[in-house]
């Protein structure tokens, strides 16, 4: 028995771009071979892919961890590194999928093959050949591939069905599902009989209908009491809730007491589901002797109250045609939409900030250094003077010459500390 299918954690990160490359062109008979260094690729995205066929999270909790490839570093001859293929991650139709840390929604595969890209990889670095200019002939550096960040998200499976079938274990609900449809779920006499959804189709009248099996709740359910509160998700998205009750009390419970624990289990754990239209069913009615108890449940709850036997079919055919009727009237199911002000990987920073340190040391800080580190290499002396150029163009030296910098302070940018000269 496993209470985790429905509800996981996992890791996915996209591909690292490859690096470029530095060489230079060398020939026999060609002295002067100018730089050749190819681009790196591109690292594979993280794309999930809702599957039709599969209807649990169980495989995810084995495999944790999702990577995609990084891109090929550049090769000479001006050969560009291979780009990563994409990685594919096939989920149930209804699987949500959110950031662990904030809980924001990123994704609702709602239908059979959505593609949905979570992650983009890195792009390539840039080969020395792509830094030629006429001030500089043999660039003696390259650009490094965009490196990506590893994120935790949670899949959360909420069934995609029409109507959900809720009570407690074992009042007949994977029964009534085998009389309802041609679904064969497993049934046995004991609680928490079923695990983990069950679907089945009704065919009436040329319109099909997606009934669910939800998995029997017990008091305390909302409160994460037993397996019912990991079940409890996949009634959000159904259209209408058939709600059935033991009215033999076989199970030497009170169905009126039942039916108010089921209903404020419903409502403690959102207040969306108390506004799902209900059909209120008892059940085992072939093991009622009195029948008087039908009524006073009925006067109890002050609704309609459709009376069954799965055993003999008694009371099937009204209780179909009744979920046609109300079915068709409801609005179909809605997919949850992302949160608009959310982003998984938001797009780089290269705002900057200044502050000085006791000593009077400069120092320059923010998504700005970050780019700065990841796009040029500052061992090399050209590419410490592109790095100088960036700093100008984007207005870092003008800043810090407002903050009082003169000639001989030293400034601090990321690892790298040096004086500055006018």
């Amino acid at each position: 028995m496993n209470m985790f299918l429905d509800y996981v954690k996992i890791f996915i990160k996209a591909g690292n771009g490859g690096d470029g490359k530095v060489s230079f062109h060398r020939e026999k008979f060609v002295p002067n071979g100018g730089p050749d260094g190819g681009d790196g690729g591109k690292g594979g995205d993280v794309v999930f892919v809702a599957d039709k066929g599969l209807n649990t999270l169980i495989d995810f909790r084995f495999q944790k961890f999702y990577r995609a490839e990084n891109g090929g570093d550049g090769e000479n001859k001006n050969r560009t590194g291979r780009s990563a293929p994409d990685l594919e991650v096939r989920v149930p139709m209804g699987t949500v999928v959110r950031d662990t840390e904030s809980g924001k929604v990123i994704a609702d595969l709602f239908e059979d093959g959505e593609r949905v890209t979570l992650l983009t990889g890195g792009r390539g670095g840039k080969g020395n050949n792509r830094f030629v200019h006429a001030q500089r002939q043999a660039p003696t550096f390259s650009q490094l591939g965009e490196k990506t960040t590893e994120h935790q998200v949670t899949l959360e499976l909420k069934t995609i069905a029409d109507v959900g079938l809720v009570g407690f274990p074992n009042v007949g609900k994977s029964t009534l599902l085998s009389v309802l449809t041609s679904a064969k779920p497993k049934i046995a006499n004991y609680h928490f009989t079923t695990i983990n959804p069950n679907l089945g189709v009704v065919s009436l009248y040329d319109s099909n209908y997606v009934i669910a099996d939800i998995p029997g709740l017990i008091e305390g359910a909302s409160e994460g009491a037993g397996l019912g509160h990991y079940f409890l998700r996949h009634i959000e998205r159904v259209r209408l809730i058939v709600h059935i009750v033991d009215i033999s009390g076989s199970e030497g419970r009170d169905p009126l007491d039942d039916y108010n624990k089921i209903n404020a289990e419903l409502a403690a754990y959102s207040a969306t589901l108390v506004e799902i239209p209900q059909i209120v069913v008892a059940g085992k009615a072939d093991l009622l002797d009195d029948k008087e108890k039908i009524e006073n449940f009925k006067k109890a709850i002050g609704k309609d109250v459709y009376v069954i036997s799965s055993l003999t079919h008694e009371g099937i055919d009204e209780l179909l045609a009744v979920i046609k009727e109300k079915v068709d009237m409801l609005p179909p199911p809605q997919r949850i939409m992302p949160d608009e002000d959310f982003e998984l990987e938001p797009k780089q920073d290269q705002r900057f900030e200044i502050y000085r340190l006791d000593n009077g040391d400069f120092v320059v800080d923010g998504g700005l250094v970050d780019f700065l580190e990841q796009n040029v290499t500052l061992d090399s002396r050209e590419s410490f003077a592109f790095f100088q150029k960036v700093l100008k163009d984007r207005g870092v030296i003008a800043e810090l010459k407002k903050r009082g910098m003169k000639e001989g302070d030293t400034v601090v940018i990321g690892d790298v500390s040096f004086e500055w000269i006018d």
